[in-house]
């Protein structure tokens, strides 16, 4: 029996199933709606970041996408499979690191990561997670010695130990420091490269910049944006900003342009020169992600709400701001 083909008499190709599929999702407790109508999907081997404030309903999605938790209404599948279903051969295909876990803290790094891999039809070498989360200089120390921030090392290192189809990062870098979260951001970027999925939440706008390739805003339980990282919003809300003084000691004066190099010319060209503390500053995730949420934390949905398109993956940019005088 021949295949279904295209026009060109070519056998059609049939999509590629995505790793997250997230319809209609509700999930109520009582009369408050912590999820009202969320949907989106992640593609396999894309990293998506889910943001929000607190209370926005993020924890309560992810939840639901691991299996912790029920949901009231609304299709959701992980690989595939309705996560309330999900058995244990579907749980070795996850990798989850929660926000807060309680460690066996009379047991080494070592110790805790050996029985973890244990868990797993194919582990990482211990060894090489260890190197991987820069723990080795603490790997015989018991977990209850540990900082704050070599604790939640530790967390990462038992999310990756079992080389996750999916993986679930819920705030990973909480108690990092500026030096740890980069080095752990390239950890991140190797398993995005073997091709795991991961889904991150995190209060750092700057993470989802550096390592989402689409991002969902929520806000009072609903998805009030998703796309692109660089396309959230929509294009009125990455126009950028001319800010410059007239003569030294004026006032701050500023105008939006989506030509600010041809502004900038017909400024200086007006002032005779080039005025002081002239600088483009381009709006960056956290611009846009205050102006869907709303100063009070509500969200507004923008006009021509964005909707969730997996086909336009997009790469975050390092600068924000041009300075140029």
């Amino acid at each position: 029996m021949k295949g279904i083909s295209d026009p060109a008499g070519a056998p059609a190709r049939r999509p590629r199933p995505a790793a997250v599929e997230v319809d209609g999702l509700v999930k109520a407790y009582g009369r408050l709606r912590a999820v009202d109508g969320v949907s989106f999907r992640i593609e396999q081997g894309e990293t998506f970041a889910l943001l929000g404030p607190n209370g926005a309903g993020k924890s309560s999605t992810i939840e639901i996408l691991e299996g912790y938790h029920d949901r009231t209404a609304g299709e959701v599948r992980v690989l595939g499979v309705d996560p309330r279903r999900g058995g244990r051969d579907w749980r070795a295909r996850l990798g989850i690191v929660l926000q807060s876990s309680e460690e066996r803290a009379l047991l080494t790094v070592r110790q805790i990561l050996t029985q973890f891999a244990a868990f797993y039809p194919r582990p990482r070498p211990v060894q090489e997670v260890i190197e991987l989360v820069g723990l080795t200089a603490k790997a015989g120390a018991r977990v209850s010695r540990l900082s704050g921030g070599q604790r939640r090392r530790v967390d990462v290192a038992l999310g990756i130990i079992g080389r996750p189809e999916v993986l679930f990062l819920d705030e990973p870098t909480t108690g990092f420091d500026p030096e740890a979260r980069r080095t752990f951001w390239e950890v991140i970027r190797g398993l995005k490269a073997e091709g795991t999925t991961i889904l991150l939440t995190t209060h750092y706008l700057e993470e989802a910049e550096q390592l989402a390739d689409r991002a969902g805003i929520l806000s009072a339980g609903r998805l009030v944006a998703s796309g692109a990282v660089r396309e959230l919003g929509g294009a009125e809300a990455r126009i950028p900003v001319v800010r410059w003084r007239e003569h030294a000691g004026g006032p701050l004066r500023e105008e939006r342009s989506t030509e600010p190099g041809l502004f900038v010319a017909a400024l200086v060209a007006r002032l005779g020169g080039e005025p002081p503390q002239l600088e483009v500053v381009r709006p960056s995730l956290e611009d846009v992600y205050l102006g869907l949420i709303g100063a009070d934390g509500r969200g507004r949905a923008p006009q021509g709400r964005q909707q969730d398109d997996p086909r336009q993956p997009g790469e975050a940019g390092d600068e924000q701001k041009e300075t140029v005088a």
